[in-house]
This record gives structure tokens, sequence and C-alpha cells, in this order.
């Protein structure tokens, strides 16, 4: 699913376009994005499931599920204006379909792909497939460009 190093457990290494540790979420979750294909490409978020991420039937939480299609889908949006693929999109609206259970040890690929809409408001289909090819989950979303006038300058 990916060409790039591995970090020793099945994630993307280090490297142009790999996106580690960025916010509190990133690191809580421990997801990798990679958006190294630029503007117009799509996103990809990568996590290594462990017993942290299940619910109490030993399968991967859905709300975890649904974090790691909204950051793929986020960052394919803000790929749709900016080639690092970090302009600010918020999640307007997302429904997830969940298909088959992701376990402990699974790497887990988030993909985003841009199906419509103009230069603030984008469409973006996602998936969620394991290593095997298996898909995961599906989702659905509309994104929202922040207006550069709303945002934080303390950031």
């Amino acid at each position: 699913m990916t060409d790039l190093p591995s970090d020793g457990i099945g994630l993307p290494g280090a490297g142009p376009g790999i996106i580690r540790g960025e916010t509190g979420t990133q690191r809580l979750l421990g997801y990798v994005l990679d958006v190294r294909g630029g503007q117009g490409s799509s996103a990809r978020c990568h996590m290594a499931i462990t017993s942290d991420h299940t619910n109490r039937h030993g399968v991967l939480h859905g709300g975890i599920t649904t974090s790691i299609l909204d950051n793929a889908m986020g960052a394919t949006a803000s790929l749709t204006v900016d080639d690092t693929g970090t302009a600010p999109f918020l999640t307007i609206s997302m429904t997830v379909n969940f298909l088959a259970p992701a376990r402990d040890g699974q790497i887990l690929v988030g993909t985003g792909r841009r199906t419509g809409g103009g230069r603030s408001t984008v469409f973006i289909d996602g998936i969620l497939e394991a290593a095997d090819g298996t898909v995961i989950a599906t989702a659905t979303g509309v994104f929202r460009k922040v207006p550069s006038n709303r945002l934080d300058p303390a950031r």
C-alpha cells in the first residue's frame, strides 16, 4: 500500500510529505498522514491498531475508524488548494459505513478521494483498508475551507 520505508511497525517512515505528531489527536491515536502526492492528489492516513484502539469486543472502535477516515479525507480536501496538505478544512458532514472488523495488530490505511465541489467546499469519499485488501469502512463527507480571517493567529 505504500512505498515508504517503514518505521519498524509497518507505518511510513519519516520523509517529505509525511506528517507525524502534528496534533494532540495525532499523537494520542498514533496515525501518520501521507500527503506526498501534492496538490490535487489523495492523502492517506496510516495507523497500527493496538488494544488501546479496540472496544470491549476486541475490534477497532467505530469512533477511531471514523477518525482515521476523517483525517485522510480532510487532508485530501486540503490537497485541493495546498500541496502540503495542511490548509485548514473543517468537516461539515460525514457518513461512515462499517463493513468489516479490524483487530489489534493490523495496519490500516485510510484514503481520501475528491468527488466534487468548488474552491471552498469539497466532496470527498474515503475508504479504510487492511493490508490484505479487506475494506473495513467507507465514508462520504463534505469539507469546507476555513477562511484565513478566521484562523487563530497564535497557531
